[in-house]
């Protein structure tokens, strides 16, 4: 392993365990290496549900007051220098986070944490008269069990902590498996529980290649002791989980890819208006399940409209910050998705569409925004997320 380059273990059962197969993480600036993880087994798999079940049966049954402090004491410690210096330098390490979303991060995971920490008091159960005479009926609120968790990248401390806050506090354990391109992000939300008092076994950390990632899920979701599925990420991941999550019965929570509108009627107020659909378009450069996707725009007001819009992103630049102070827009997460974002938008040209700025090119990962008009149904620009700072390109004027 190369000097100077993290590494990142697997944790499960309270134990950091390096493995013998690891894999590489990338910065999307440079495309040089960013760090090196482990690369879980299928034994390594089914080591982290076994301790997560083990945990699962004294868990189930702690205090309350315990769950609410461990919650507390774990958002005092994102927040503490010793883990925000640490999250900072890796999600920008990993997926070129500037730094307006890397505060955010921090701030939104460690506010849910506190939330969360206030719920406890809505574990309650219920008592009712029966339907029988002289019955009396007590329901209580029970945890599932093991519940198999998978975090994305593009929010990977925030929505780290949403996918495993509320199971554990509920008295679930969890096995986090965390996206291929964010791991050490992603890791460190392990280490803030440990580091809070959560038990051994209840939140167990799994990073794995990407090549390996289909295999292994499929069988972590057919394990007996895996009761539910928390995903978030792509629809498409997400029909092949509840496909093998099918098989067995076992319910999923999901949170997949959306392809946001935003309409703009005649009697808005315009500049209003642009101001707040390029913002929400171009928000951590469009890489967001909620970013603007389509503007529908009555015809009466699409000429102003797009003049607004294209003013307002004629003044973002797509670029390394540490190296262009003139940038605000972040990279993509990998090349890949630079040239899928390009790919989107030139086939959209093709068949009738028309750039109204942008260049249809792009430097590595980075993309500059891009506005595009007369996008219809049909185009795949119109169906499909793009996750790019392509805002603008989807307006139709309508009556």
């Amino acid at each position: 392993m190369a000097d100077g380059v993290t590494f990142i273990p697997l944790f499960i059962d309270n134990d950091y365990r390096s493995g013998d197969v690891t894999f590489e993480f990338r910065n999307p600036y440079t495309g040089q290496v960013a760090g090196i993880a482990a690369s879980a087994t299928s034994q390594d798999c089914k080591d982290a549900i076994e301790s997560a079940g083990r945990a699962f049966v004294k868990w189930e049954h702690s205090p309350l007051e315990q769950r609410r402090d461990i919650f507390l004491k774990a958002a005092d410690l994102l927040e503490s220098p010793e883990f925000k210096d640490v999250i900072i330098s890796a999600m920008r390490a990993e997926t070129a986070m500037v730094e307006e979303m890397t505060v955010h991060n921090i701030e939104d995971a460690a506010m849910f944490m506190r939330k969360v920490a206030g719920m406890t008091n809505q574990l309650k159960g219920e008592t009712f008269s029966s339907t029988v005479s002289g019955g009396h009926v007590v329901a209580q609120r029970r945890a599932k069990g093991v519940i198999l968790s998978i975090a994305p990248w593009n929010a990977p401390v925030y929505l780290t902590v949403r996918a495993v806050g509320v199971a554990i506090l509920c008295g679930n354990t969890v096995v986090l498996k965390c996206s291929e391109y964010s791991p050490w992000s992603q890791s460190v939300v392990a280490r803030i529980f440990h580091g809070a008092g959560l038990p051994s076994g209840v939140l167990n950390f799994i990073s794995m290649d990407s090549k390996d990632a289909p295999a292994l899920t499929a069988g972590m979701i057919a394990h007996p002791l895996v009761r539910a599925i928390n995903f978030t990420g792509s629809d498409r991941v997400g029909r092949i989980i509840a496909a093998e999550a099918a098989k067995y019965l076992k319910p999923c929570i999901f949170e997949l890819g959306g392809k946001a509108a935003a309409v703009v009627l005649d009697d808005a107020d315009i500049a209003q208006a642009a101001r707040a659909v390029v913002s929400s378009g171009m928000y951590h450069s469009g890489q967001l399940c909620m970013s603007t996707e389509r503007l529908i725009v009555q015809r009466a007001v699409s000429e102003q409209l797009i003049e607004e819009v294209t003013q307002l992103v004629k003044g973002l630049k797509a670029g390394d910050p540490r190296t262009d102070s003139t940038a605000q827009l972040s990279a993509l997460f990998t090349e890949n998705a630079a040239k899928g974002v390009i790919s989107m938008m030139s086939e959209a040209v093709a068949e009738g569409a028309q750039v109204i700025l942008g260049d249809l090119q792009r430097q590595g990962a980075i993309v500059q925004p891009h506005l595009l008009t007369g996008v219809t149904p049909g185009m795949r620009l119109w169906q499909r997320e793009s996750f790019g700072p392509v805002f603008g390109q989807r307006i139709s004027a309508k009556h």
